[in-house]
């Protein structure tokens, strides 16, 4: 009897000691797989911040800043021979770089409220429009109270002096003006759907369409 009892007292002990153990090993594996799982989120984090630091990095989406004196010295100290047009807004002119190459110059006008800051703000804002049915918008210039815009030329002009003027109306076929109109179209769509910020116009007309040296169209304003 002794020795039975002997024996279970073994057994017991045995079970008890193989218990223990394998509760150990549980919880060492469950604070590794923890360990793991918040490296794991660190990482996570830490790749997602950094993908962010990159979408947030604009660097590369300044805008070019020109010099009063070169923008004067394009437009021919602002000639109104080289003027293209004016509104509201203020004149635009025709000007040519050193380089030759051809822009239009909106000077706005000198009663504007609109502050410094608030201005740059709006020219980033047009600079990351990109479309080939949108004006580009190229550099702008701010010296003291002069605030400039600068963008390509479009040497067409504007889509009414073709559609109100008999000699040139009569040179746009059907082809053309479908082709014209499905532009537009275009570009409306990149603005309300398609890019990165949902823009209205507001103030599509024809006066506001301009026209590149293939007729291909291109939204202002």
């Amino acid at each position: 009897g002794v020795s039975v009892l002997i024996l279970l007292s073994f057994i017991i002990f045995f079970l008890w000691k193989t218990k223990q153990k394998r509760s150990i090993l549980i919880e060492t594996a469950t604070v590794d797989q923890v360990r793991s799982r918040d490296l794991l989120m660190n990482e996570v984090v830490i790749s997602s911040r950094r993908h962010i630091s990159r979408e947030n990095n604009t660097d590369d989406l300044e805008l070019p800043l020109m010099e009063f004196e070169e923008v004067a010295m394009a437009t021919d100290n602002f000639s109104t021979v080289n003027k293209l047009g004016q509104g509201g807004f203020g004149i635009v002119y025709k000007g040519r770089l050193l380089d030759g190459q051809e822009i239009a110059v909106k000077r706005l006008s000198k009663t504007s409220v609109q502050g410094t800051d608030e201005f740059k703000n709006e020219v980033k804002l047009i600079a990351r429009l990109q479309h080939i049915n949108l004006v580009r918008l190229l550099a702008c210039c701010v010296d003291a109270s002069e605030k400039m815009l600068i963008y390509e030329y479009l040497e067409n002009r504007s889509l009414d002096s073709h559609l109100f003027d008999k000699s040139r109306s009569s040179k746009l076929n059907w082809q053309m003006r479908f082709d014209i109109i499905n532009g537009i179209a275009r570009g409306l769509l990149y603005l309300h759907q398609d890019s990165r910020f949902r823009i209205i116009h507001r103030d599509l007309k024809a006066s506001n369409v301009l026209l590149d040296k293939y007729m291909t169209p291109k939204i202002s304003d």
